[in-house]
């Protein structure tokens, strides 16, 4: 079952998606600042004394994996934040520069797990949440400052693979999801693709086998010379036919038809659930088009049906949607996107950010993650 809710904290307040079910819980929360007119300084003072309630009133199991912070101006914002960071030794980071949308200076998306056993892994990006046969392993905030996108991209898959393969994992059996932010996106963003599509073809990933569940976004890090930054997301322990893949090819087409590598939406089905990553999705059609463009309301609404035709290949509902992003190219179009959101999503963990789309005629782009109930015997419970 799940439990969808908003809580309130001094300053700060949360949406929480609670899914229970076996002898794992999976908590999703988005941590938001009240009041928009406070300095950078006391806003994320609010946010930390939120989570700080928020992980008392989950409880000591509920262990942080990944945690996302969204900043309005990272160059002015994150070493304070990661002065703060620093000792905390709970979940993988990563640090953005994506303004939220709301007016304020930062936002937070904290995944917790109740039930595992999680540590850092020396030396690596890496962080273990280890329950039964498998590892999660999440990470955040690979980078360097190579010459261009397309080196610097080529670098951080290589660090990536390697630090799976200490762990015995590769990239096409093991990699679940990817997230890319890319500084200047317009102009860099091709250099990013090529350098994704041949490591893809090095590590045996292409149309005949399967790509991975990725977002490729306009997003700017604390170092201004690196101007690509991927988060991660991989398991250990997964049998041939745990992972499937998702296509709704009424309403979607294939991403390799323009040239770009990553799977629409990717499942995991363990003994008692089903994971779903949706990609960063948009509004396109099956020959994948740009449909509505220059109208925000109808390109958030066919988007939102996008992703509502993945969720139902997988068997699942926006019911069981967890967590979701909004990326916005202007800024001018929350008013609109937000009441459409809103309304139909209320209480569910949700951030609206500005962040521009890898093609410059969408105005929105949308991903999420959702779980639900599934009883696989073949596979070892999450």
């Amino acid at each position: 079952m799940h439990i969808q809710e908003s809580v309130s904290f001094n300053g700060a307040y949360a949406q929480i998606y609670t899914y229970q079910r076996g002898s794992v819980d999976e908590i999703h929360a988005m941590l938001h600042v009240c009041d928009a007119t406070l300095p950078y300084s006391q806003q994320l003072d609010a946010i930390q004394q939120a989570y700080a309630a928020l992980l008392n009133r989950c409880g000591s199991d509920a262990l942080p994996v990944f945690k996302r912070y969204f900043l309005s101006d990272a160059a002015n914002q994150a070493s304070l934040l990661l002065s703060h960071e620093i000792d905390d030794p709970m979940g993988a980071l990563s640090v953005i520069q994506q303004p939220p949308l709301d007016g304020t200076k930062i936002a937070l998306w904290v995944y917790m797990l109740r039930g595992v056993k999680a540590q850092a892994v020396p030396g690596t990006q890496l962080f273990e949440a280890r329950h039964g046969e498998y590892r999660h392993f999440w990470a955040g905030a690979y980078c360097n400052r190579e010459a261009d996108s397309q080196a610097q991209t080529t670098i951080i898959f290589n660090d990536y693979i390697l630090e799976l393969a200490a762990h015995d994992c590769t990239l096409s059996d093991n990699c679940v999801r990817t997230w890319f932010y890319v500084s200047d996106i317009d102009n860099r963003y091709a250099g990013m693709v090529r350098a994704r599509n041949a490591v893809f073809e090095t590590q045996g990933l292409t149309e005949k086998t399967h790509y991975i569940a990725s977002t490729g976004i306009g997003g700017i890090g604390s170092d201004a010379k690196s101007y690509v930054h991927m988060d991660a997301y991989a398991v250990s322990g997964l049998k041939e036919g745990q992972m499937g893949y998702l296509y709704a090819s009424d309403h979607l087409n294939r991403t390799s038809e323009y040239g770009v590598r990553f799977e629409r939406g990717t499942t995991v089905d363990y003994g008692d659930r089903r994971q779903i990553f949706i990609s960063g999705t948009a509004s396109i059609d099956a020959g994948g088009q740009i449909l509505h463009a220059g109208d925000i309301r109808q390109q958030a609404e066919r988007t939102l049906e996008n992703i509502e035709s993945l969720l139902a290949e997988a068997e699942a509902t926006f019911d069981d949607v967890a967590q979701m992003v909004v990326y916005l190219r202007d800024h001018a179009d929350y008013a609109v996107v937000n009441q459409i959101i809103s309304e139909r999503f209320p209480d569910k963990p949700i951030v609206i950010v500005n962040a521009p789309v890898c093609r410059p005629g969408w105005l929105i782009e949308i991903e999420c993650m959702a779980v639900r109930d599934a009883d696989n015997p073949q596979f070892a419970p999450f």
